[in-house]
């Protein structure tokens, strides 16, 4: 197997190398990340400059763009190696609920989709982390067995888990995303010459924890794996919006 790795967190971010170091028994890797920390990136693609890989003395090759940016050449096999599979991660910090739509971990999974395999985004729940091993072991666990995992096309395995020894783990659950309230608004803060500039607040508070949602399996000390998909539809909104259209 030929495995792609990338992140938000940047190309110097302690997940990543752990990440590498626990695949690279299962087949070639090659490491294509930010070169520094775009956590929030979400989808974004850089349309406005030119990319510059860097090629680091461990192998790793950052890029000065975004973490779909990363995903986007190294798919494309720029760097050489053309992927069957997309891994993200191991981000410093959850990304459950809510926190899809941003999140530059997902993103950079969702950007290989359209490989061989399901991409995975893995994430630990803790802004920071101890146990980044543990979270690497559970995907050197799930990779093997992607060939037989019958998902529809372009379905990404969003992963969490619990910042905790690998053996005080209790199991793994299938999820369906949580929710979040909206965030506190943005705060004002004046800089030493008197101009004032924003701090975006944190994410919301937790609006729905219930169980059988990610929030609620890696508070109870599970691994939360979600089904994402890339059509976004609402498929049963659209009768509903075209009644309103004709009326």
């Amino acid at each position: 197997m030929k495995i792609l790795l990338s992140n938000d967190d940047g190309v110097y971010a302690p997940g990543l190398e752990a990440l590498a170091r626990a695949l690279q028994s299962l087949g070639e890797i090659q490491v294509v990340a930010p070169d520094r920390n775009r956590s929030g990136a979400s989808n974004s693609l850089t349309l406005d400059r030119p990319l510059e890989p860097h090629h680091h003395s461990s192998g790793f090759i950052s890029l000065n763009g975004t973490p779909t940016d990363c995903v986007h050449m190294g798919a494309a096999g720029v760097f050489g190696m053309e992927p069957d599979l997309v891994v993200s991660g191991i981000n410093a910090g959850a990304n459950m609920g809510d926190d899809v739509i941003y999140s530059g971990t997902v993103a950079a999974a969702m950007e290989g989709r359209h490989l061989k395999f399901p991409p995975i985004a893995v994430s630990l729940a803790s802004s920071h982390p101890d146990n980044y091993v543990t979270a690497a072991e559970v995907v050197k666990e799930l990779v093997p067995r992607l060939h037989s995992l019958n998902l529809a096309p372009r379905t990404v395995l969003n992963i969490n888990v619990p910042d905790l020894p690998l053996e005080q783990l209790k199991g793994v659950h299938v999820t369906r995303l949580g929710h979040r309230e909206l965030a506190d608004k943005p705060v004002a803060a004046a800089d030493p010459r008197g101009k004032v500039r924003y701090w975006l607040s944190g994410v919301g508070a937790i609006a729905d924890r219930d169980p059988g949602t990610d929030f609620f399996a890696v508070e109870q000390g599970f691994v939360s794996i979600t089904p994402l998909q890339i059509d976004m539809t609402q498929y049963a909104g659209m009768d509903a919006l075209a009644g309103w259209l004709e009326d």
